[in-house]
């Protein structure tokens, strides 16, 4: 019996002194400070360096904190008189906040031999997934159609749009009316997503309000570990009703108003058909539009539609747009608009003015789409003048348009409130301008050159005829008015076609 003593009391103290290592906490529990709280508890993934701060009983002034047993840099303020501990804080690191998930915190005090590991108690730390944000509409398109009209295809265009993992974690297009409606998505990306609407909601004349949705993010960091905070998301808000309302017009009534809105004109295709710029009405005007058919592409092209009339804030032009004109390649579109909010100078004019637009098609870096001022020089000689029906050289440097200075029988004042379309008549002088833009030129600056030496006289019952340029830019043929029009070195084709050299070709 003796001997079976001996040996219980010498297995107790070779446990007792495995036990006992300074740090290790395999046999024995936490014998540091006590713990209670970490304030803040959480923060998103993705923050910067972050200070917590820590309450509990127990710190020492050599006390420092550790996450996920790992040394973190810790700050321990001391009563000057007492020597007692009356703040400790540290600092996480950003990179040990980029990834979301549950976290542990300790603190460490110096050990004091045997039996003492200097270890707290832990106290978890959540890292919650980025919030998502909140979506934005800056146009749908078409935004009208005529009850009983069949299945289409409406392209909702903005920003903050998400493409999730899948339909739960991703944006949704709402169709509000009596009820709301989510409808199903073809395509999506961070700016556009195209959305089915069901003949069915297209049944009967009246209105729908359409917004994106986005879901808050996920609330579980990974498996078995649950993360709290602001998950974000929301509902795109409307600043405008014009924006983000489709309207369903009475067969009755409502096609005869949207004929009469807008001009039938012809659309404008690409060299290899691929592209194709056309008019079409939304929010109460004219717009223009381009389309990436994905003709001749590979498979991961996805057909999109995207505004060419767009405002500096990306929201639809403010007023008609018309004659769209398209580079070979189908990334630059010329056309005419009366909207003041297209360019930064466009609230400075009167009237119908020129635009480019570069809207970025087919380039594989970095390219934001802008908006130039075409119809414009230096020498203000196109101060007072309405510029109209563009004509966009292969390469998109060059464009030719006609300017229509209004005569007496249409003053200046009229005709900057016109809303005419660019085939109504416009009595007045009308002169050809070529604009060199210098795109994909170097040491050149742009310049506007009237290839006309007079300007022509129209009536005020004929249509004034555009220019045609050609695709290298060194011809521009144009249809005279009544009374000739006179070209630096013309060729008269018939009695009212005319085909000049232009001047910066010579």
């Amino acid at each position: 019996m003796r001997f079976w003593a001996g040996i219980a009391v010498a297995l107790v103290a070779i446990f007792a002194v495995t036990g006992c290592n300074d740090y290790g906490n395999t046999f024995q529990a936490n014998t540091g400070a006590f713990l209670q709280f970490v304030s803040p508890a959480d923060a998103s993934a993705g923050s910067p360096a972050l200070t917590i701060t820590l309450t509990g009983i127990g710190f020492v002034a050599q006390t420092y904190v550790t996450w996920n047993q790992n040394k973190i840099t810790t700050t321990v303020t001391t009563d000057p008189n007492t020597g007692a501990v009356t703040l400790l804080q540290a600092t996480i690191p950003a990179a040990d906040l980029a990834k979301p998930g549950t976290y542990f915190i300790q603190t460490v005090n110096p050990h004091s031999g045997a039996g003492y590991n200097g270890l707290s108690n832990p106290i978890s730390f959540v890292v919650n997934p980025p919030p998502n944000p909140v979506p934005t509409i800056t146009s749908i398109a078409p935004n009208t159609a005529a009850a009983g009209a069949a299945t289409l295809t409406l392209t909702i265009t903005g920003t903050n749009f998400i493409q999730g993992s899948n339909a739960q974690s991703s944006s949704q297009v709402n169709w509000n009316t009596t009820s709301q409606t989510a409808l199903a998505i073809a395509n999506m990306s961070s700016t556009q997503i195209q959305a089915t609407v069901p003949s069915t909601l297209l049944a009967t004349a009246g209105s729908a309000t359409v917004t994106v949705y986005n879901p808050p993010a996920s609330n579980s960091c990974s498996p078995g570990l649950p993360c709290g905070g602001n998950g974000g998301g929301g509902t795109s808000p409307c600043p405008v009703p014009s924006v983000c309302t489709f309207t369903i017009t009475d067969p009755a009534n409502g096609n005869a108003a949207a004929n009469a809105a807008v001009e039938e004109e012809t659309p404008a295709v690409s060299s290899d058909g691929r592209y194709v710029a056309y008019a079409a009405s939304q929010s109460g005007h004219s717009q223009i539009f381009a389309r990436d058919t994905c003709q001749g592409a590979d498979s991961s092209c996805q057909p999109r539609t995207v505004l060419i009339s767009a405002a500096l804030d990306g929201s639809a032009g403010s007023d008609d747009s018309h004659a769209p004109s398209m580079s070979s390649d189908g990334r630059y579109v010329a056309f005419s608009s009366a909207s003041a909010n297209l360019a930064a100078e466009a609230a400075t004019l009167n009237g119908r003015q020129v635009y480019l637009r570069d809207t970025c098609f087919g380039v594989s870096a970095s390219c934001a789409p802008s908006t130039q001022l075409i119809s414009t020089d230096p020498n203000g000689t196109l101060v007072g003048t309405e510029a109209i029906l563009p004509s966009v050289s292969a390469s998109g440097r060059y464009v030719a348009f006609l300017a229509v200075t209004p005569s007496n029988a249409k003053s200046a004042a009229a005709a900057s409130t016109s809303k005419a379309s660019a085939g109504t008549s416009n009595s007045g002088l009308r002169q050809v301008f070529v604009r060199d833009t210098c795109l994909g030129a170097k040491n050149c600056t742009p310049g506007t050159t009237r290839i006309s030496l007079q300007p022509g006289d129209t009536s005020g019952t004929s249509k004034p005829a555009g220019p045609a340029i050609s695709g290298g830019a060194d011809h521009v043929a144009l249809a005279s008015g009544n009374t000739a029009t006179l070209f630096t070195r013309s060729l008269a084709v018939d009695d009212s076609v005319f085909l000049a050299l232009t001047k910066t070709q010579q």
